[in-house]
């Protein structure tokens, strides 16, 4: 049973950066693809960034050039290191792996962006 566990979610002022990590309870190098959506309340739940097993990536135009994924197989972690945070980054944001036809999601963590 693969678990993901997602963490480093808090309150911050807008401009400010967080490192959100997803730590898997198996190894991650048999994920073909591993990624964070995001969901405000009311909204549906959004694409935000992913990683491929062969580390190429792919981020949602709304936090292009502010949001980096990374992932280190040896701690079995996915990183998403948020920088000039905005109040509508304020979400729960999920973390999600793929292996073949399986999806698995991490529970949340809350991310709230304000003065």
């Amino acid at each position: 049973q693969v678990q993901l566990v997602e963490s480093g979610g808090g309150l911050v002022q807008p401009g400010g950066s967080l490192r959100l990590s997803c730590a898997a309870s198996g190894s991650i190098s048999g994920f073909d693809i591993m990624g964070w959506f995001r969901q405000a309340p009311g909204m549906q739940r959004e694409f935000v960034a992913h990683i491929t097993r062969l580390g190429f990536t792919n981020y949602a135009d709304s936090v292009k050039g502010r949001f980096t994924i990374s992932r280190d197989n040896a701690k079995k972690t996915v990183y998403l290191q948020m920088n000039s945070l905005k109040p509508e980054d304020t979400a729960v944001y999920y973390c999600k792996a793929d292996r073949g036809s399986a999806r698995y999601w991490g529970q949340g963590t809350q991310v709230t962006v304000s003065a």
